[in-house]
């Protein structure tokens, strides 16, 4: 009888080690860390279409434009500046920025016109400080890929789409641990508590 009470103590022991500590209370992107970790070496996450979903998450991908125009007005620019800022924590990770347009014109037109809005999103990206080996211009007219089904002017249609797209031909991968640097930049980043110290009151200590 004591063998059998210890051997199911035992069992219980065996259980509950294998579930990780925290598990039930993990709310966070960095939780269970072990089992990721396991998962990502052994191939069963793609962490391209991890951070692919944190991106759009985290910070609006699509900006709009005006009828035939790719002219970026002050609400594209602060779209853009905020993907510029979280692009910038990831220099491992290269972004495609697709253009649509509405239903409006021509085909040939709005292919050129696509293709010209997605370019400026790039091009504006890039004096935010993205280098342009990371960035790649890609075109989708209206045609093929609206919001909104119509055929006349719909501003929703006209956008581009930021989107991860993979990552530099020197990071082919993250089974040789890329990833696990970009995770630890951002949990040494985490554990530095903001200063309300002004200049002055540091000068002074």
């Amino acid at each position: 009888m004591i063998k059998h009470a210890a051997f199911f103590g035992l069992s219980l022991t065996v259980a509950a080690c294998s579930i990780e500590a925290g598990h039930e209370l993990d709310r966070g992107t960095f939780g269970n860390s072990t089992l990721n970790n396991a998962q990502v070496m052994s191939g069963e996450q793609n962490y391209a279409i991890q951070l692919a979903k944190r991106f759009a998450e985290e910070v609006p991908s699509t900006i709009n434009f005006e009828f035939d125009s790719a002219r970026l007005d002050a609400n594209a620019r602060a779209v853009l500046d905020q993907q510029a800022a979280w692009i910038k924590q990831f220099p491992e990770v290269r972004f495609r920025v697709f253009g649509h347009t509405d239903a409006v014109g021509p085909a040939h037109y709005n292919k050129s016109l696509g293709m010209r809005r997605a370019r400026a999103a790039v091009s504006y990206l890039s004096t935010r400080g993205i280098s342009r080996s990371r960035l790649e211009a890609v075109v989708s007219y209206g045609e093929t890929q609206p919001l909104v089904a119509t055929q006349g002017r719909e501003r929703q249609n006209r956008r581009t789409l930021t989107e991860v797209s993979g990552f530099l031909k020197n990071h082919p991968s993250l089974l040789d641990g890329k990833y696990a640097q970009v995770i630890y930049r951002e949990y040494i980043a985490s554990a530095i508590p903001p200063s309300n110290m002004t200049t002055e009151q540091s000068l002074a200590e």
